[in-house]
């Protein structure tokens, strides 16, 4: 392997010439203990940074083995060194160094939440970051001494900051680490105490804006939980590292059923529910929702109109169309607000979604309740959509899936819900016994609409030939083009309604995944939700690497920068898949989804 010497003495050499002249670095170099892996160049100053892996051994990065022995550990340590890459790029590490992309560096580090990244690998023996580096050019020239002075003094000293466990600040792994590994564990707890989601009192749930995931710091209220609705719950490791006894958190439990969230416009419904969404993944200490813990599998249902939905059944909700055009393998390019959220809710259970997550604001009105007097006038042999209303109940009592309902304009959801919280200037109070007080001193004329009961969910199977990635001479052109744009192929896929994807490089893996489903996972027969499940195997056991193109094969390099990655569930590669419009899938039990 080429030392330090070398790498300076190219670059030297090179200095000057045309930017190929980048191609003629070695794949590594040994600068110390440190190894510099080069795996991809950029072909010039404007395209994407070149791909660059700083490795430690182990025995160098001195990183403690009670850090990485559980799989939470090692996913909560990955993070956080990445968030010390970022830091240590940020505070000198390095700067830009001509023009285009030249000297960037950068890490993908992620935001409040905590998720499984490609960014540090945690390998046997050895640490490395994985890295985004502009090489430095004068137009499209070689500079070759500002390469050298990043490549040979600024990489190393990144590394030595923030990969060497003796360079961190005290005590900051353990307890970011033990803060992730609570969180999830309060996760894992829900099943058992019959819970669909908990906020731990104290939680910060409001942000900064609109704009900014950060906690709201100035004037915000902390989270109080109802006493009727008090749950505690023991942790793994102290809330408090300077109090060992803190091992206990109290708060909101919100019991698997229906739940109604309601109240006055502006106190904090809908932060509420936006902090339950976000309550499938840990996040970082500081967040404010660390407390903050939703059923794995819940997904956010809101209406979606002009979305794409291929082959689903959704009669359970819309009924036979006008001039008896079925809806038990509904097609459309351009769905209407209802038929896109029945289309939604359908296709969350078909891939096990156990709770579904609604907001009246983001929902068609005619798809959650028709009341008493707009029955009166349109005949429900005119109307063919079936309210949630009338199904909610069904879908907990036949399917065990729970909903939580963020309700300000509608009372006759209270006939319906086992649980009800107001939210009152940012305070959760339990009033589902004045709810049930006020549906019987004030019934509801209207009447039940659904006409036969809830069916079971029809799987589909998807067919490959619908999954075509390739552009133009590419095989293979999948990218996020933000968190909610996804090139796959030629085709553009709008994620703007998937609500629970929360970075790019969840985005971007979503594509791959889809791409990787279609090599590895779908066989004759194989359903939409097997196929998912397969990939999630697939991820546990090979990791995200496995979602790099160029790895695949057993010609290709088994090490290499994969690319961002961040791990997306199968919900999300479902989402995604279902609104790619060249997807095809059929309902397993053999309807043509054009009929």
């Amino acid at each position: 392997m080429p030392g330090e010497a070398e790498l300076r003495r190219l670059l030297r050499r090179i200095d000057g010439r045309g930017y190929k002249a980048y191609k003629d670095l070695a794949p590594c170099y040994r600068l110390g203990a440190l190894e510099l892996h080069v795996d991809h160049v950029q072909a010039d100053p404007f395209a994407s940074p070149s791909r660059l892996r700083v490795r430690l051994p182990a025995a160098e990065a001195g990183l403690p083995e009670e850090l990485r022995t559980a799989r939470v550990r090692r996913i909560a340590l990955a993070d956080y060194l990445a968030r010390r890459v970022r830091l240590a790029i940020r505070d000198g590490g390095a700067s830009k160094r001509g023009s285009g992309k030249s000297g960037l560096v950068a890490i993908d580090a992620g935001g409040q939440e905590v998720l499984e990244r490609t960014a540090v690998a945690l390998g046997r023996g050895f640490v490395e970051a994985r890295l985004s580096v502009g090489l430095p050019a004068a137009g499209r020239r070689v500079r070759g001494l500002e390469a050298e002075a990043l490549l040979c003094e600024d990489l190393p000293r990144i590394a030595d900051r923030a990969l060497r466990f003796e360079r961190l600040p005290r005590g900051g792994a353990e307890r970011f680490v033990a803060c992730v590994e609570n969180q999830e564990h309060l996760r894992g707890r829900l099943a058992e105490l019959g819970l669909v989601g908990f906020v731990a009192e104290g939680s910060i749930l409001p942000r900064e804006s609109g704009a900014s995931d950060r906690p709201l710091r100035r004037g915000a209220v902390p989270f109080a939980a109802p006493d009727s609705l008090r749950v505690e719950v023991e942790l793994p490791n102290p809330r408090d590292p300077d109090d060992p006894a803190s091992t206990r958190v109290t708060g909101l439990g919100i019991p698997r059923g229906v739940t109604l969230v309601v109240g006055g416009g502006y106190h904090g419904k809908s932060t509420l529910l936006r902090a339950l969404e976000r309550g499938i993944h840990p996040h970082v200490p500081g967040d404010g929702r660390e407390g903050v813990a939703t059923d794995p599998t819940a997904v956010k249902i809101r209406a979606e109109d002009g979305r794409r939905v291929e082959g689903c059944d959704i009669s359970a909700f819309i009924g036979e169309l006008p001039y008896g055009r079925s809806t038990r393998a509904f097609q459309t390019d351009d769905a209407s607000g209802s038929t896109s959220q029945a289309a939604n809710i359908v296709e969350a259970l078909e891939v096990g979604a156990r709770a579904l997550l609604l907001d009246e604001d983001t929902s068609a009105t005619n798809f959650m309740v028709r009341d008493a007097r707009m029955q009166a006038l349109v005949r429900k042999e005119n109307e063919p959509i079936t309210p949630f209303l009338d199904r909610v109940r069904e879908l907990h009592e036949r399917l065990g899936v729970s909903s939580v309902i963020v309700m300000g304009g509608c009372g006759d959801y209270f006939d319906v819900a086992d649980t009800v919280i107001e939210m009152r200037s940012f305070a959760a109070h339990d009033v589902t016994r004045e709810a049930r007080e006020v549906a019987a001193t004030h019934p509801t004329r209207r009447s039940a609409e659904a006409g036969r009961p809830l069916p079971p969910v029809t799987p589909r199977i998807p067919l490959a030939k619908g999954l075509d990635a390739s552009r133009g001479r590419r095989e293979v052109k999948i990218d996020a083009r933000s968190v909610d744009a996804l090139r796959f192929g030629a085709s553009e896929v709008d994620l703007r309604a998937v609500e629970q994807l929360l970075d790019p490089s969840q985005t971007r893996a979503v594509g791959h995944a889809i791409w990787l489903a279609r090599q590895r996972c779908l066989g004759e027969g194989t359903t939409l939700r097997e196929a998912v499940e397969a990939l999630e195997r697939i991820f546990d056991e090979e990791g995200l690497d496995v979602l790099d193109p160029h790895r695949r094969g057993e010609a290709r390099r088994s090490e290499a920068h994969p690319g961002a990655f961040a791990r997306p569930r199968r919900f999300e590669i479902a989402a995604a898949w279902n609104r790619l419009r060249s997807a095809r899938l059929r309902p397993a039990r053999g309807d043509d989804p054009g009929d």
